[in-house]
């Protein structure tokens, strides 16, 4: 059958495309030139660096602290469950952009940090809040809170996916409710948990550019200090920008992997990777090939 839609639509793009890769190529405002020259600048590296930092250690608390957040929602103590939903609730209502703001600022509420008993007992070890708190650990604080309260809900959507069966099963050969939860439920609930959490990490990739706002020297704020002397502003942005998309297409095929690791099982055939995809239309003929006995 001849699709005559599909071929217009498919000219479409391919006339749109080429348009925009030609504008994008002969306008000499967009500074490739530039580009290439602080592509690798050691300042961009050390700001790619730092990018890198803040997304995997405040992806790691925001993990860990989903997973205690979703277990405690689904408690049948209604304080615990209560206390998780405030949580929940504050963090997912208010900006991230505020938290780490407020995180940065801290020391103008809380100017000594101190540690012992509460309500007017001794006090065992205290500290500047300025020097506990700086802009490294503001930054995680401010991310990997704010993460903890969204990966409880990922979580927390897994683990009701997961039949209630299996748990009275584990139950019923005398696993402990931790023993169930690790060994039944979670590697379960994982197919569910998967994407929305590689979806979660590509964006943490991008809000930790958030930081920037108290002077923390990531990969947006490097550009942004070597644009502000040279005053060569879209050329450094894109700069930051291939970065980005290098470690989100890098996220992306990781994301892809494991979702289709964890997918076995919920499907009679897993479908092909786009490399065996290339192999079949590269050589159809090896598709019909009889297995070796």
């Amino acid at each position: 059958m001849r699709h005559v839609g599909r071929w217009i639509a498919a000219a479409i793009v391919l006339l749109l495309a080429a348009i925009a890769i030609h504008s994008v190529a002969t306008n000499p405002r967009f500074g490739w030139g530039t580009v290439g020259d602080y592509l690798f600048d050691a300042r961009v590296l050390r700001g790619v660096r730092v990018t890198l930092e803040l997304t995997i250690i405040s992806m790691a608390i925001g993990i860990a602290l989903g997973v205690v957040l979703a277990v405690m929602r689904l408690s049948a103590n209604p304080l615990v469950s209560a206390g998780a939903w405030v949580y929940i609730w504050f963090f997912r209502g208010t900006p991230v952009l505020v938290q780490i703001l407020f995180w940065g600022f801290v020391s103008a509420l809380y100017p000594k940090l101190s540690i012992g008993i509460p309500f007017g007992g001794p006090e065992f070890a205290s500290a500047d809040a300025n020097h506990v708190i700086k802009p490294f650990v503001a930054a995680i604080l401010g991310l990997g809170l704010n993460e903890g309260a969204y990966m409880a809900e990922i979580v927390r959507a897994g683990m009701l996916s997961v039949d209630e069966g299996q748990t009275e099963a584990a139950q019923s050969l005398g696993m402990t409710r931790m023993q169930t939860l690790r060994r039944i439920v979670l590697p379960q609930a994982m197919r569910v948990i998967i994407p929305p959490t590689g979806n979660e990490t590509i964006s943490m990739l991008k809000t930790s550019s958030l930081v920037s706002v108290i002077a923390y020297a990531e990969l947006l704020y490097s550009v942004q200090l070597i644009y502000s002397v040279n005053f060569k502003t879209i050329p450094l942005l894109l700069v930051a920008a291939i970065w980005y998309l290098f470690f989100t297409t890098i996220l992306s095929i990781g994301q892809y992997y494991l979702e289709r690791h964890y997918g076995r099982g919920a499907a009679r055939e897993l479908p092909p990777t786009p490399l065996q995809k290339v192999r079949a239309r590269l050589f159809p003929e090896r598709r019909h090939e009889e297995p070796l006995a």
